[in-house]
């Protein structure tokens, strides 16, 4: 038998048989406005159509026939959007009242509330999401052999990369990876000290590397003539090491390299690997345009902040526009990009207000779940509109997390029983992005992450597609 739920229909009477009302299902005169819209959750929110939403009956409303609501895509940016969780608890405070069994008493009737229905839809969707345990074992041996592999050579081979390391990044290692094992990004990094470092952009994501005095390394055969240390000539010198140790290893191709891209991409059967070179940065202090970013301390504390910022960061060599733009006689291909992969992956593992979140004998919280989600939303609405979305990528779904979570920094904001709630309020969170044009990079705040994706009309289109699946109860994920 099906529980109850605020959605659910109410059974017809017989033929013939007039329908009984008792004085318990008495209703208020505002019964029938209540009659679509959901039942509030117990903390007085109103709710969004979701994936849990029934248009049809309402045990709370009046006996009188209505017509049926039917919702359609918007082909505009709809009405205002409730407000979040956190903001809403006091709205409903004088007529909504939760009880110990979980449900909600509206004007003098209990219903159920209706979010387990839509928790439930939600985790069927990440449990088709889940990578199983021998593909992930499998991928796991099969990519390590090839890294293992191209480790070992580089290191024998080339003077330059004696001292490389191997550091796992990216939603694999993060535990966010969706549906297959088929992405790993290993970043092979070289430490390098007393460097000076340039801003290359005004947002503070781009920089040229110099040596101070004296360097004792061999990385000074790609200092230039300026002093400049060539991100473009010490990747193609990379590259040229990674293409020798996969000459001879089986089913593994070398893919031509892409204009901008700091990896070296190999495919491994159906697997693709991102090999990227870095240069890991012992420095007394991140960079300047960093002061104002990376806002933890509510959510995970002083000491975990602090903790984080004693580690190097690491620079790859990436590059926007044109390799030959030059500023102050520095091309581009030249510069390097500020990364904090590693701390990303850091915050990911340990995400919780509480040390002992999501683990065993832990509370549970959904945090990860909402980014799956996302990531999987913005993935399919990707492959259905790759055109007018193909500037949109995962990275910004993970930043839209982190700062939703240093706005919710606690536990019970993210509840894995309030999943449906969560991930509505993420993509509102999104959405507010899209519709100001501005996401802030976590770490570098003056750093935009959707200034590739400038174009107001691709923004406006993205948010249509978000609310045209909310509004019909997310058909791309069936």
């Amino acid at each position: 038998m099906m529980p109850k739920s605020a959605g659910a229909r109410a059974k017809s009477p017989p033929p013939g048989r007039a329908k009984k009302t008792t004085p318990q299902r008495a209703t208020s005169p505002n019964a029938s406005t209540r009659r679509v819209k959901d039942t509030a959750p117990s903390n007085g929110t109103p709710r969004r159509p979701s994936a849990s939403l029934d248009t049809k009956s309402h045990p709370c409303a009046k006996k009188t026939p209505a017509k049926p609501t039917h919702h359609k895509a918007p082909k505009t940016t709809p009405h205002k959007r409730p407000e979040g969780p956190e903001k809403r608890g006091s709205q409903a405070a004088a007529t909504d009242s939760p009880s110990p069994s979980g449900s909600v008493k509206k004007g003098g009737v209990r219903c159920k509330k209706i979010s387990s229905s839509g928790n439930k839809v939600l985790l069927g969707v990440l449990e088709s999401l889940k990578i199983r345990k021998q593909a992930r074992s499998e991928a796991t041996d099969k990519v390590n052999d090839v890294v293992d592999c191209i480790l070992k050579h580089v290191k024998t081979s080339s003077k330059y990369f004696q001292d490389i390391a191997k550091l796992p990044t990216g939603s694999y290692y993060e535990n966010v990876k969706i549906s297959e094992p088929d992405e790993f990004d290993i970043m092979l990094t070289v430490p390098v000290h007393r460097v000076q470092l340039e801003q290359f952009d005004s947002n503070g994501a781009f920089y040229s590397v110099s040596f101070k005095r004296n360097p004792k390394t061999p990385l000074v055969d790609f200092v230039l003539k300026d002093g400049t240390l060539s991100a473009h000539n010490m990747l193609v010198e990379f590259r040229k090491h990674v293409i020798e140790a996969t000459t001879l290893m089986k089913d593994v191709q070398v893919e031509r390299k892409k204009k901008g891209c700091p990896a070296v991409t190999l495919q491994v059967k159906e697997i693709s690997v991102d090999i990227v070179l870095g240069l890991e940065v012992h420095s007394m202090s991140w960079p300047a345009m960093t002061k104002d970013g990376f806002n933890i301390v509510d959510w995970l504390g002083t000491k975990v902040k602090k903790d984080f910022k004693l580690k190097p960061f690491y620079l790859v060599p990436k590059y926007v526009g044109k390799g030959w733009d030059e500023k102050e006689g520095v091309h581009a291909r030249d510069a390097w990009r500020i990364s904090f992969s590693h701390i990303e992956k850091g915050i990911l593992k340990n995400h919780g207000f509480a040390k002992t979140c999501c683990e065993s004998g832990g509370s549970k919280c959904c945090r990860k779940q909402c980014l799956k989600l996302l990531k999987h939303l913005l993935n399919e609405l990707k492959q259905k509109h790759p055109k007018e979305l193909s500037k949109f990528f995962s990275y910004q779904a993970k930043t839209v997390l982190l700062h939703g979570c240093v706005k919710r920094p606690n536990d019970s904001q993210w509840e894995l029983a309030n999943l449906d709630d969560c991930f509505q309020q993420l993509l509102d969170d999104f959405i507010r992005h899209l519709e100001t044009g501005s996401l802030p990079h976590f770490f570098v705040p003056t750093y935009n992450l959707l200034e590739s994706c400038s174009d107001s009309k691709k923004q406006e289109f993205l948010i249509d597609c978000i609310n045209s699946e909310r509004n019909n109860m997310f058909p791309i994920f069936k």
